[in-house]
This record gives C-alpha cells, sequence and structure tokens, in this order.
C-alpha cells in the first residue's frame, strides 16, 4: 500500500503534505495495515529505549517503578524527572559529571524557560536522554564494567544491548549509528521494531520484558512528560504501552498484543500524533480521549485557523 498522506491545512487550503510510513498488526500478529515500505532499514531512534531498559534489566540494573521508566524515558527535564535521574546516580555511587549525553536545556518549555530566566545554561542532566544515561552507568556499576566509555558499541553494555535488539525484533541489526545522545543506533525494520513491542506487552508478568512495560504503562509521565502525548495516550488507553523516538517515530503495543509503528518520512513531528491515532484505530484501539489528538490545531495570529489531519481515505 502507499505511503498514507497528512495534510497541513490552512484558512481551507491544503498548504503542506507529509507521508507516512505505518506497519500495525492485530492481535493474532498478522498485518492489519502497512502503508509504505515498512520492511526496510529504519531509525527507531528513543523508540528504542524500552529494549535499551530491557537488556538493563537482564544485566541487573536494580530499578523499578518510576525509576525504571525513566530508564527508557525521553523526559521532559521537569523536576522530577531530574531528581529521579540523580536517585539512579546516586545508586550506582555516582553523579552527573559520569553522564556522557550532550549538554542541553529541557524539553518543556516552561521548565526551559525557567532555567533560563534563572540565569541557567544547558546541562548533561537536563538532557532527555539522561534517564536512560543514568540507567546504563548504573547497570556498568552493577556488573563492574567501566563507565568511561559505557557509549562505545564494543563495550558490554552495548553488545549486550544490540543483542536483545536483535533477539525481540527477530532481526540482526544491519547497521549500526550514533544516536543524537552519543549512544549506539541500531538500525532495523519497522516491522521489526513492531513485533519488539509486541514481545513487551506479552510476556508473563514478572519477567524482564513485562517489568519494563509494565513501569512505563503505569508512570507514562516519567517515559515523557505531563503535558505530552505518549502519556495522554497512554493515560486514555489502559494497557496502551507507546515510545516515541525523533525524526518523528511511534511505536505501540497494547496488553492484547496489538502493536505497530509509525514513521513521517520528512521527519516532521507535527505530523506525528495524527498517524499515530490512525495506527491505533486501525489495530482496533480506541478511546473518546484520543479524538482530540486525531488532528493537531494550526494557528494564525494566535488562533486556530486550520489543522494537521490524516488525508480521508
Amino acid at each position: 500500500m502507499s505511503e498514507m498522506v497528512v495534510e497541513v491545512v490552512r484558512s481551507g487550503f491544503v498548504e503542506s503534505v507529509h507521508r507516512a510510513r505505518v506497519h500495525v498488526i492485530g492481535a493474532d500478529g498478522a498485518p492489519v495495515l502497512v502503508c509504505g515500505d515498512t520492511s526496510s532499514l529504519a531509525s527507531p531512534r528513543s523508540a528504542v529505549k524500552p529494549l535499551q531498559a530491557l537488556a538493563m534489566v537482564r544485566a541487573g540494573l536494580p530499578l523499578e517503578d518510576e525509576l525504571l521508566a525513566l530508564a527508557a524515558a525521553s523526559h521532559s527535564g521537569e523536576p522530577f524527572h531530574i531528581d529521579g535521574v540523580r536517585k539512579i546516580l546516586a545508586g550506582a555511587g555516582l553523579d552527573e559529571t559520569s553522564l556522557r549525553c550532550p549538554e542541553d536545556l529541557p524539553l518543556d518549555e516552561e521548565e526551559r524557560r525557567r532555567v533560563l530566566r534563572e540565569h541557567g545554561d544547558a546541562r548533561r542532566i537536563l538532557m532527555n536522554c539522561s534517564g536512560k544515561h543514568a540507567a546504563m552507568l548504573a547497570t556498568c556499576a552493577v556488573n563492574g564494567w567501566p563507565v568511561d566509555d559505557y557509549r562505545h558499541p564494543g563495550h558490554p553494555l552495548q553488545r549486550a544491548i544490540r543483542a536483545t535488539v536483535e533477539e525481540l525484533t527477530g532481526e540482526r541489526v544491519a547497521a549500526t549509528g550514533v544516536d543524537g545522545c552519543g549512544a549506539p543506533l541500531f538500525f532495523v525494520s519497522m516491522a521489526g521494531v513492531t513485533r519488539a513491542f509486541r514481545a513487551l506487552t506479552l510476556a508473563p508478568a514478572g519477567t524482564p520484558e513485562r517489568r519494563v512495560a509494565d513501569a512505563m504503562r503505569a508512570h507514562p509521565e516519567w517515559t515523557s512528560g505531563t503535558t505530552r502525548a505518549e502519556n495522554l495516550l497512554m493515560r486514555a488507553v489502559p494497557g496502551l504501552l507507546v515510545k516515541s523516538g525523533a525524526e518523528a517515530f511511534d511505536a505501540f503495543a497494547d496488553a492484547e498484543g496489538r502493536a505497530g509503528a509509525v514513521k513521517i518520512v520528512d521527519g516532521g513531528g507535527r505530523a506525528r500524533v495524527p498517524v499515530t491515532v490512525a495506527a491505533l484505530r486501525a489495530a482496533g484501539i480506541d478511546a473518546p480521549e484520543l479524538a482530540g489528538l486525531a488532528t493537531a490545531p494550526l494557528f494564525g495570529g494566535g488562533v486556530p485557523v486550520g489543522e494537521v489531519r490524516v488525508r480521508p481515505t
């Protein structure tokens, strides 16, 4: 099937379009919607974080509940996120000077303004991947692995993560790149990412897979932020697991094994959530609250004058 089309409508005119690749499977694992080439290599970016967290739990990462959710997060830099990162580091006998993610400002606009207003500056702990990096350091500490080069693809931690990605996707990693946070980025297909998310939510209770999935689903504001779409989606649909990635990638699965992956081809983030809602509905996952996320408002002069929407078929 051709790629899904997303329209940017301003004052009644289609001003721009985005195209999306979508791979959705039903509870039986069979495809129910495939748009575009979802078998070719994709860059899931931070959507792979649940698999990275899984590999760390298997390697002895001693986190539960909110802090385990934070280990799989692209957090907004809200105060509770930063406090959680400090707790993970302190538990490993480390502090934020050990982090090797880039310096950044919070994703949350209010927190970003507060940091700048108080004469703050970009810091590693404020970067949205600092929870994952703190967990990586904690995993190294538990195993006696070196902490200075934990991002190197040849490090025992990264080898374990790669093996976990290959196991759950059912694919060999075809290429390794560098993610925005400096950690290795493993290229697999969208179909493989979909299989991996399904495996997380269908695993027996108490397994490392379910521990990660259950922590994220119980504490979705810790994996993203209080105002972020992933939090809103998981709050709207009990049992739903959603994780976003940079360049407009989303992956999801529910308790019945319905799962999917979404990639906006040009990386246009404004199209991501409407397409994800369409993918959820194609899988048979819906809730009244999703209606407000099926389109994104477009503004002119501070008032709504249009929307970003999936083109009706």
